[in-house]
């Protein structure tokens, strides 16, 4: 049977219910990095991309955008105490995540899809990052640009790595969960599809496990990260 379209009244219930669901998760992505963080350096890990990434996949990558400026920004004016660098860092960490894997798994709605996605993400992520600190780190530390290139094979490459592989692996893990808690309450927004129970989901899911744990090991003994709860 053809879909009916919708009318001008459903599409307006719509896309309001996907800016009211917009704005939750770009709240929950910025109350996740505030209640709990790790900080290595002069660079901070958070969990806040998970959130806005199952955000993105289940709206659409234009969300990516709009969520990561907001969680940004909301950050930016509380609790950071980097300036505008750390807010331009924190929304190009976020958007190149979020946005890549959203773009993908919008057009493959699969279960390899959404592989292909989180890894687009990862790696979005950490060749964007390393550029930004190319750029940004120089000019809001005063360190030479030489310097800071110095400093990518051994922190900065591989903390972004973890950072987006982390993030990845709390997507792979709550993505389904957390969608199909938003389709009971937000009935009217259609779900990207979810990731099916499957052998597949329970290989991924215990995947997405070992790679946490192994990444969170890297973090504490070779780099010797803090945990730090609130701000």
């Amino acid at each position: 049977m053809e879909k009916q379209p919708l009318t001008a009244r459903e599409k307006r219930k719509k896309a309001l219910q996907a800016s009211i669901l917009t704005a939750l998760f770009a709240a929950l992505a910025f109350g996740v990095s505030v209640v709990l963080h790790f900080p290595v350096q002069f660079l901070t890990l958070d969990f806040k991309d998970a959130i806005i990434a199952v955000g993105a996949m289940f709206l659409g990558p234009i969300s990516a955008l709009v969520m990561s400026a907001i969680a940004a920004l909301l950050e930016f004016i509380t609790i950071s105490g980097t300036g505008p660098y750390g807010l331009i860092m924190n929304f190009v960490a976020s958007a190149s995540f979020s946005f890549a894997a959203a773009l993908v798994y919008k057009y493959r709605k699969t279960f390899s899809g959404a592989i292909i996605a989180l890894v687009s993400g990862i790696f979005s992520m950490t060749a964007m990052m390393m550029l930004a600190n190319l750029i940004v780190t120089p000019i809001y530390t005063g360190m030479p640009v030489a310097s800071v290139a110095q400093m990518i094979p051994t922190l900065l490459l591989p903390f972004n790595l973890i950072k987006a592989s982390l993030n990845a692996s709390l997507v792979a893990l709550l993505y389904k969960p957390l969608t199909a808690g938003v389709g009971r309450i937000f009935p009217d927004l259609r779900p990207r599809t979810p990731l099916r129970p499957s052998r597949k989901s329970l290989f991924l899911a215990l995947g997405a496990v070992a790679v946490i744990v192994a990444a969170l090991l890297v973090l504490f003994f070779v780099f010797e990260a803090k945990i730090v709860f609130g701000k």
